[in-house]
């Protein structure tokens, strides 16, 4: 992938801070940017990259798509879709917090597979015009923004009319097994703490907890113009993939 500028959307202050949760993730994940890939190896015994990659596949994201990852982090998940989108495709990242997007910055570059465009900007207000893209993707980020049905508006109105939509997402368990419960809740946060900021890993539960269910999301979904949506359950019901289909009718374009 070819690397691109890190450029910054034009926005107020009010789109970046919508409300303390907005600025408590930001700081959050400020700080924890320079180890955060690390420490998701080490706790996920690398299963995100797994995850990812069927995310992918799902999507089927093929040679020459224009593909977007919200709420990209540190942007492998924009690399993913790079990879499938090849030389002839291209490839955007936008994220809220710009040291995330620094902090990955250096292991986006590979000649072989799609440029990736990284770009500063809240998922509630996408610095993309209507129908760009052909792919658009969010891992592990939907549950962080303060509004899940603005964010899903908005990669739907970028979205292209039969383009795909994927979130992937921790969702709250279902009758699964008690050692699952205790990993995620009690030990995952005990051993992220000792690793970098405590209560970084203790908002991962918290919010989980919070977060609406794997059939709330999908009616979420559907209220936002995507279609015929699937969900593909993981990791004993703790990770889902939500897939579907943008509309056809698609939404009056947007000044960015």
């Amino acid at each position: 992938m070819a690397q691109e500028a890190v450029t910054t959307a034009p926005t107020s202050d009010s789109a970046y801070f919508n409300g303390s949760k907005e600025q408590y993730v930001q700081a959050m994940f400020a700080d924890i940017a320079p180890r955060y890939d690390l420490l998701n190896d080490l706790l996920s015994l690398r299963m995100h990259r797994r995850w990812r990659r069927l995310s992918v596949r799902l999507a089927g994201v093929t040679p020459g798509q224009t593909c977007l990852d919200v709420c990209t982090g540190t942007g492998a998940f924009a690399v993913d879709l790079a990879r499938a989108a090849g030389t002839t495709g291209r490839v955007a990242g936008s994220d809220f917090c710009a040291p995330m997007i620094r902090a990955g910055f250096s292991g986006l570059h590979s000649a072989s597979h799609a440029p990736i465009r990284m770009t500063v900007g809240n998922a509630e207000s996408l610095p993309f015009a209507t129908a760009t893209f052909d792919v658009v993707t969010v891992g592990f980020g939907i549950r962080n923004v303060g509004s899940i049905a603005s964010a899903l508006s908005e990669m739907s109105r970028v979205t292209k009319p039969g383009g795909k939509i994927v979130v992937l997402e921790f969702t709250r368990p279902e009758n699964v097994p008690a050692f699952v419960t205790w990993y995620l809740f009690k030990f995952l946060p005990w051993l992220g703490g000792l690793l970098s900021r405590r209560d970084a890993y203790n908002y991962l539960p918290e919010s989980m907890k919070a977060f609406v269910d794997r059939h709330e999301l999908v009616r979420l979904m559907q209220k936002s113009g995507i279609e015929d949506v699937s969900v593909r359950s993981l990791n004993f019901g703790t990770v889902c993939i939500h897939i579907g289909t943008r509309a056809n009718s698609a939404p009056e374009a947007r000044q960015v």
